[in-house]
């Protein structure tokens, strides 16, 4: 007899690219999701019995094929819909492979690159990727990404129903698109990652879920495209930057600034993924913006801060990737390279976009308290109270704040 657990464990490992492969298949998002939750129960009954096959995905692809045949002959009125069982009905009669490397891994690309086609809101592009790609269920999604499921299934359906509408094309782009539309996808999988790293809101600092799925897509993203160096390198950036999760909060969940941390918490597997993700990724030559973050990212790592060498590859980052964030960052190397931070700071300050921007805030604290001025630092620390959202991160300025007083 096999535990729903380990069923559950196997579907999810192949439920994604099979649902990239039924999407092609009968050109459907909403069929394709509903035949393979058919293709689930079916598992759960005969796996139970008869114990988990040998090659899950081909079962799960075969049965979700023919309960989608099922489903069609059931609403066989549209002719779209005839056709396509026409089509599942020959696939259903030939001996190929369901599951034959190549054809996988070209269907998933296909779904990468509908999931964030720029036609969609960002919100649609990251909770479709986290559905059709991570395997979340639309409650995990909804738990993921802070709002209810009922809002979720909202969200997706629009979507799905969006993408058919539109008809936005179920295909890897051409060669000429590829390189834009390729930034796209990786800017949705750094944002679940983002999240996840630094929650935005809630009572945790950490959210490792949304982490987890995000290198989880990273990887998946590099099989897929083994000679783009910016998709390593946001593999790399992903690893290095996840790698300290552990240390990032004490037993009591309270804040640990990097230099504090206890290393000996470090995911040391994950720092020598991301060491060598990123060793292949600038071997290729073409450096570019997340490759630079995850080579700082290699540097914070190191046993010492190299704050002058962490600057200049902002620096860099700012030539490449210009951005706010990226020159708040490269004020605050500046500062600890024993430079004048605050300059570089200035005009992020006078920026009226940056005006509810709670980093910006905190770390024009920092830099005022480290030169001497402690009600101009007050100021700023209240500042940054009053907009962060996230409880330990509140919890850590309302401490440095205290401790001006000290």
């Amino acid at each position: 007899m096999t535990s729903d657990h380990a069923i559950e464990a196997a579907f999810r490992e192949e439920a994604p690219a099979v649902l990239a492969t039924l999407i092609r298949q009968v050109g459907d998002f909403g069929l394709a999701e509903d035949a393979l939750q058919d293709a689930f129960a079916a598992a759960v009954a005969s796996w139970r019995r008869d114990g988990i096959p040998e090659r899950p995905g081909a079962w799960i692809t075969t049965i979700a094929r023919r309960r989608a045949i099922d489903r069609l002959r059931r609403e066989r009125g549209q002719a779209d819909r005839i056709a396509a069982l026409q089509r599942l009905s020959e696939l259903d009669t030939r001996d190929d492979d369901p599951m034959d490397a190549p054809a996988v891994t070209d269907d998933q690309l296909r779904l990468i690159f509908t999931c964030c086609h720029p036609a969609l809101a960002m919100e649609a592009r990251v909770g479709l990727t986290l559905r059709a790609l991570g395997g979340l269920t639309t409650a995990e999604v909804a738990r993921a990404l802070l709002v209810s499921e009922a809002a979720m299934a909202r969200r997706l359906t629009r979507a799905k129903q969006k993408i058919a509408a539109a008809g936005i094309p179920y295909r890897v782009p051409d060669h000429d698109e590829l390189p834009e539309r390729l930034r796209g996808v990786l800017a949705v999988v750094y944002l679940v990652f983002n999240e996840g790293y630094a929650a935005a809101s809630g009572d945790r600092l950490v959210r490792g879920e949304l982490c987890g799925e995000a290198i989880r897509l990273g990887r998946l993203l590099v099989r897929l495209m083994p000679d783009d160096a910016e998709t390593e390198g946001l593999l790399a950036l992903m690893l290095l930057q996840d790698a300290r999760r552990g240390a990032r909060v004490d037993d009591h969940g309270a804040y640990v600034p990097l230099d504090a941390q206890d290393r000996s918490r470090w995911d040391a597997g994950r720092l020598a993924e991301g060491r060598t993700a990123l060793d292949r990724a600038l071997s290729r030559g073409t450096p570019g913006p997340y490759q630079l973050q995850a080579a700082i990212a290699a540097l914070h790592c190191a046993d010492t801060a190299d704050w002058p060498q962490i600057a200049a590859l902002y620096g860099e980052l700012a030539r490449v990737a210009p951005s706010p964030v990226v020159e708040l960052n490269r004020a605050v190397a500046v500062m600890f390279a024993g430079g004048d931070g605050l300059a570089v700071l200035a005009p992020l300050l006078a920026d009226a976009r940056l005006a509810d921007y709670q980093p910006l805030h905190a770390a024009h604290a920092e830099m005022l308290r480290r030169a001497g001025d402690r009600v101009g630092a007050d100021i700023a620390y209240a500042r940054a109270i009053t907009l962060s959202g996230n409880a330990v991160e509140r919890a850590e300025l309302e401490r440095r704040r205290a401790a001006l007083a000290t």
